[in-house]
């Protein structure tokens, strides 16, 4: 579950703040990030809400981390606009 570290630390946050935000114990968090255990459905869910992931991401059947499909809409929106600006310099 190296994806739970890995959001954890981009959004800069100790596991003890992950753990009071979510009602998970901060030392089975850790187990969950040292992969000793696997989270249960409750939990993933918890973490998944907090995160703000899919399921599927935080177990690594998908790599892709949007929640909703407006996220996505407007990350492609977001791309496209780079692409114009882009052609308009060169």
């Amino acid at each position: 579950m190296n994806r739970i570290r890995d959001l954890r630390e981009d959004m800069d946050l100790r596991q003890i703040d992950v753990a009071k935000a979510t009602g998970i114990d901060q030392k089975t968090l850790s187990n969950y990030e040292t992969g000793r255990t696997n989270p249960d459905s409750y939990a993933l869910i918890k973490l998944a809400d907090f995160f703000g992931v899919t399921i599927d991401y935080l177990v690594g059947r998908s790599n892709n981390n949007f929640f909703h499909k407006e996220e996505i809409k407007k990350k492609i929106d977001d791309m496209q606009k780079d692409l114009n600006d882009l052609k308009m310099i060169l």
